[in-house]
């Protein structure tokens, strides 16, 4: 701001020398000193205290900033978890309706001898052998050899009477 040389101090210098007079130049320049060191302390406090404030403001917008960017984290892991557990349940869904095509098929997707269900009076066997009522049943009315049941043993074989051309 100010350029003040050696040339310009020494000027100084002697002018105070000249108006104060040797026994009170040196009183004087502790005085001048003395006030000079106070100016410069009060404008380094003021200068440290706004450099403080400063670095303050930054601070507090990093961490306003820091917090921001955990929240937008904690939103955008929320919202991809909440995806993740919907994507889970229609998975689950999905294997779920899988598993029960695969334990009940539809009638069509069955083979003809197990699509149409036989007419018995008792009920079937889990084995899936054709009781013996039913299969008698059948056997009489079509003419072909009856089943024979696990407990039963094997039946003869029985000659048919009629002929066939």
């Amino acid at each position: 701001m100010f350029d003040i040389g050696f040339s310009e101090l020494l000027v100084i210098a002697v002018v105070a020398l000249v108006v104060l007079g040797p026994e009170r130049l040196p009183k004087a320049a502790r005085f001048a000193g003395l006030w000079v060191r106070r100016a410069r302390n009060q404008w380094d406090s003021v200068k440290q205290e706004l450099e403080r404030e400063l670095q303050a403001e930054d601070i507090k917008r990093q961490m306003q900033d820091v917090r921001q960017g955990m929240q937008d984290t904690e939103n955008q892991l929320r919202a991809s978890g909440e995806a993740i557990r919907r994507e889970a349940q229609q998975a689950q869904q999905q294997g779920d309706d899988l598993v029960q095509d695969v334990r009940t098929p539809a009638q069509a997707d069955l083979p003809p001898h197990l699509g149409q269900p036989a007419e018995t009076d008792a009920p079937a066997q889990d084995n899936g052998l054709v009781s013996t009522k039913a299969a008698t049943e059948g056997a009489v009315s079509s003419g072909a050899v009856p089943a024979t049941s696990p407990e039963a043993g094997p039946t003869p074989p029985t000659q048919s009477t009629e002929r066939h051309p």
